[in-house]
């Protein structure tokens, strides 16, 4: 179901391929996206567009997808981003530790884009009504 409100979300995977799958699905859900192949290039990105969401791999270079989290928390926009994190990663304590670095939610690849996209919805149609 699109969104009522075109929502921003940045997306930063350091593999193209599903970098470009997740933005064609999302794009035509209603989002408005802006992405990234690393994680300096993501926070920069965030910076400069402050978007409402961002999903995040979490094993990228130059900056790893938890330092980015950290960083936007650091920033302390209001109201704040649903961050996801994506990842490889599939250890309880992994995962615990994407949510202490800030994340909302951790899902591990392969994660089917309608979970990412159910995560992201109901968050946007809670503040949308």
């Amino acid at each position: 179901m699109p969104l009522r409100h075109s929502a921003r979300l940045l997306i930063a995977d350091d593999d193209a391929d599903l970098l470009a799958a997740y933005a064609l699905y999302f794009s035509a859900h209603g989002f408005d996206i802006r992405t990234a192949r690393n994680g300096l290039d993501a926070l920069a990105e965030y910076c400069a567009w402050h978007p409402q969401a961002a999903l995040l791999d979490v094993e990228m270079p130059r900056l790893d997808g938890r330092a980015v989290a950290r960083r936007i928390r650091y920033v302390a926009d209001t109201p704040a981003p649903t961050l996801v994190a994506v990842s490889g990663l599939e250890q309880t304590e992994e995962k615990n530790e994407s949510l202490r670095s800030g994340f909302n939610h951790h899902f591990v690849k392969p994660v089917p884009m309608h979970v990412i996209l159910a995560a992201l919805t109901k968050r946007f149609r809670r503040t949308s009504d």
